[in-house]
């Protein structure tokens, strides 16, 4: 396990798409949410910042689609537009990882959680300069999060097994092989070890 210091006042926890819509593509889904949870609990006992993103989309956000988009099936499908709407149930964050008053929550309506909110300036508005991700899916929003993080000069810290794609070969190659390029890459266990 790399040597890590990290200094809660710097540090937060971005738990992304812990959500219905995305948790119900997994197999593991309860375990990835008690994890996720004893993630919490412990990264708030310590005093660090934690971060909650979620996917959904208002009306206004599905008619700023452009036709060419990716993301122009969800805004043209009815039966994908309830799924996803930001006041449906399956974009509520888990109950057990609720946010706490003063935490960071963002709604997001792009893969990545920086280009469509003001997560970024939050961040930084409470000087933290270390991330440690956990999300749903790893091949989505945790690659997402790792590039453009890099990018704008956080240091990263992957939470391997708090993090979770349908499909599983996907997710051991970036966790393996890509990731650890721009990140540091520790399991749930190793990352609470470092914080006790």
């Amino acid at each position: 396990m790399p040597d890590l210091e990290l200094d809660p006042s710097r540090t937060a926890l971005v738990v992304m798409d812990y959500q219905p819509s995305s948790l119900g593509s997994l197999s593991n889904a309860d375990e990835l949410v008690a994890r996720a949870g004893e993630l919490l609990d412990k990264v708030r006992s310590v005093g660090a910042h934690v971060a909650h993103v979620r996917v959904g989309f208002g009306e206004s956000d599905y008619a700023a689609v452009p036709s060419h988009s990716p993301f122009a099936g969800i805004a043209a499908n009815e039966k994908l537009r309830a799924t996803m709407h930001a006041d449906s149930e399956s974009t509520a964050i888990n109950e057990r990882l609720a946010p706490l008053d003063g935490e960071i929550t963002v709604r997001k309506t792009r893969v990545g959680p920086f280009s469509s909110t003001d997560l970024h300036q939050r961040l930084q508005g409470v000087g933290v300069d270390t991330i440690l991700v956990a999300g749903i899916t790893t091949a989505g929003v945790v690659l997402s999060t790792v590039r453009q993080a890099a990018d704008m000069d956080y240091r990263v810290v992957v939470v391997s097994d708090a993090c979770a794609d349908p499909d599983t070969q996907v997710h051991e190659t970036l966790v393996t092989k890509v990731f650890p390029r721009q990140a540091t890459v520790l399991t749930a266990q190793e990352l609470l070890a470092s914080l006790a």
